[in-house]
């Protein structure tokens, strides 16, 4: 598992269970990636929520929306490459890092 922080939960789609959704600033632990299409993000599982039939059809939380400490984000780095993921996805690792102090 690794750990982040949500840094983005705006835009919650309308019909997402509220309970469901991320909260900024609340520490999650990222389970599982996979490439978002057609986005071609990175998409994570979390696990502290599950994304049920309730959610449909969204599986994933971007990974954008979570900031990570360098040493988490080589970790995701890892998990990716450990998944065989072989699309291309965006992450803008100023964002991703940005919150370092979280974690102190």
């Amino acid at each position: 598992m690794i750990l982040c922080i949500c840094i983005d939960d705006k835009g919650k789609p309308s019909d997402f269970p509220l309970s469901k959704w991320i909260k900024e600033e609340q520490e999650y632990h990222i389970i599982d990636v996979v490439t978002v299409l057609p986005q071609n993000e990175l998409g994570v599982t979390l696990a502290e929520i599950t994304l049920d039939a309730t959610c449909y059809p969204y599986k994933f939380f971007l990974a954008k929306r979570f900031a990570f400490t360098e040493e988490n984000y080589k970790k995701l780095i890892e998990m990716v490459k450990s998944k065989n993921e072989t699309k291309e996805f965006q992450l803008d690792y100023d964002i991703l890092i940005k919150k370092q102090e979280y974690a102190n």
